[in-house]
C-alpha cells in the first residue's frame, strides 16, 4: 500500500515569505540559509518556552539566542522573538507531570511539536504576515491524492518523523523541512562552507525547550517522594525506591541494588511498577522485558485512517529500526499492535509510530503491553494481553 502519487514531489514550491524556527543550532541555521538561496523572503523566530529557574538554565537559553541572532545577522535576515512559556506549561509540561505521576513515561517532544512548534509558532508567524513556516527537522513532505504526506528524513540516523506523528494534517500545510533531503554530515559541511559559526555545535539532546538536565533531579522539584520496596518478581525485597514516577521500564541506572547476596553479578532492570502496593519490580533477566504485543490509544492518523487490520512497520522509540507489525482495531477505539519479533521494554506513556515504507501514517500512545497466546499468530484483533504486574489491557 502506498499513499503517494507516482510523481510525488516537494509539497510547496515557489517564492514565499517564510519564517524559520531558529534554535541556535546548525539544522535550523542551514534551513534558513537554503531557503534564502532559493529566493524566498526569509526571517527567523527564536522561541522562549521555559522560564529559567537557575543561572545555568538562563545561560544556556541566552547562548542559544545569541547563536540564533549571530546566524541571522550573518545571513542578513530579521530575527523575531516570542515567549510561549505559559502555553508550554499548560499544554506540554503539565501533561508531562501528570503522566509521570500516573507512573507512565511521557515523551514531551511529541507534544511540544504539536502544541508549540506547529501550533503557537504557526499562529505567531501568520500574525507576522508569513505565508509559511520552516524548521530544521529531518523529515520530508510530499503531495498525495489526499493531501500532504509526512515522510521520513533522508538521513535514516537523524529521521525525526517519529516526533511529528501527533501533528494534525492541517498543521503540515505551508510547512517546509529544508534539511529533510540532506544527510546530517552534509548539513554541517554546508554550514562550514558558508561561514556559519555554529557548524560544529553539539546537537541538543535534552527535554524539548527545557534543555539537558538530569531528569531525576529536575523531577524532584515537581513530583512528591513516596518511597517503597524494590522487589524481584517473586516479591523478595531488594532495596527501596524513592517514588514510582521516577523510574521507567527497562531502566538500568539508579536502582542502587547491586551486590545482592546469592545473586549473580549481572545488571538489574526495571521490569514493572505495582502501584497497588507501591512496589518497583526489577529483574536480572533481560528476556523478561520482551513482549510482542501492545495496546495504543489517543490515535492520530496523518491523513485518512487506513483500513484495519493493517500490515505495516512500527517504532516504539526514536531511532529504532522499523519493526514488522499487524495493527488491528480494539474494542475501545484504540488499536492492538502485534509485532513479528518481541520488542524490548515497551513502555506505557510512550508513542508507537506507524509507517508504510517512508510514509509516516501516524501513531498513538502506548497504554499497555503483553504477550499473545502462542497459537494466536498475528491475527490479534483486540483481546486481552498476558501482561505482567500493573499492565492494563485495552
Amino acid at each position: 500500500m502506498s499513499f503517494l502519487t507516482a510523481n510525488a514531489r516537494s509539497a510547496f514550491v515557489g517564492s514565499d515569505n517564510i519564517i524559520v524556527g531558529m534554535s541556535g543550532g546548525v539544522d535550523s541555521s542551514v534551513a534558513a540559509l537554503l531557503l534564502k538561496q532559493q529566493g524566498h523572503a526569509v526571517s527567523g523566530l527564536f522561541m522562549k518556552n521555559w522560564d529559567e529557574d537557575d543561572d545555568s538554565d538562563a545561560c544556556s537559553a541566552q547562548a542559544d539566542y545569541e547563536d540564533a541572532a549571530r546566524v541571522c545577522g550573518w545571513l542578513g535576515i530579521e530575527l523575531h522573538t516570542a515567549n510561549f512559556a505559559a502555553e508550554y506549561w499548560d499544554d506540554v509540561f503539565a501533561a508531562f507531570l501528570r503522566e509521570h505521576r500516573a507512573g507512565r513515561t511521557p515523551n514531551p517532544d511529541v507534544l511540544c511539536n504539536r502544541e508549540i512548534k506547529f501550533k503557537q509558532f504557526r499562529r505567531y508567524a501568520a500574525a507576522l504576515g508569513a505565508t509559511g513556516i520552516a524548521t530544521g527537522h529531518y523529515a520530508r513532505l510530499a503531495k498525495a491524492e489526499s493531501g500532504v504526506r509526512l515522510l521520513k528524513g533522508r538521513d535514516a540516523g537523524k529521521d525525526q518523523s517519529y516526533f511529528l506523528q501527533a501533528l494534525r494534517p492541517d498543521q503540515l500545510a505551508n510547512v517546509r523541512f529544508p534539511v529533510g533531503e540532506i544527510l546530517k554530515k552534509e548539513v554541517r559541511r554546508i554550514a562550514a562552507r558558508h561561514g556559519l559559526h555554529n557548524h560544529a555545535k553539539k546537537d541538543s539532546t535534552g527535554i524539548c525547550f527545557i534543555g539537558e538536565r538530569r531528569l531525576r533531579d529536575f523531577l524532584h522539584r515537581y513530583l512528591p517522594h513516596d518511597p517503597g520496596p524494590i522487589t524481584d518478581a517473586a516479591g523478595m525485597t531488594l532495596g527501596e525506591h524513592i517514588g514510582l514516577p521516577y523510574y521507567t521500564r527497562g531502566q538500568r541506572q539508579g536502582l542502587a541494588v547491586g551486590g545482592q547476596a546469592g545473586r549473580p553479578e549481572a545488571p538489574w532492570y526495571v521490569l514493572d511498577k505495582d502501584f497497588a502496593n507501591n512496589r518497583l519490580i526489577i529483574t536480572q533477566n533481560p528476556r523478561t522485558l520482551l513482549n510482542d504485543w501492545l495496546g495504543a490509544g489517543s490515535l492520530n492518523w496523518l491523513g485518512d485512517p487506513p483500513p484495519l487490520p493493517l500490515r505495516c512497520t512500527a517504532k516504539i522509540r526514536y531511532r529504532q529500526a522499523d519493526q514488522g507489525a499487524l495493527v488491528s482495531p480494539s474494542s475501545d477505539a484504540g488499536v492492538s499492535v502485534a509485532f513479528d519479533v518481541p520488542q524490548r521494554a515497551i513502555t506505557p506513556g510512550q508513542y508507537v509510530c506507524f509507517y508504510d515504507g517512508d510514509v509516516c501514517l501516524g501513531g498513538g500512545v502506548i497504554e499497555c503491553f503483553g504477550n499473545r497466546p502462542a497459537d494466536n499468530g498475528l491475527a490479534l484483533g483486540g483481546g486481552v494481553a498476558n501482561g505482567s504486574v500493573g499492565n492494563r489491557p485495552l
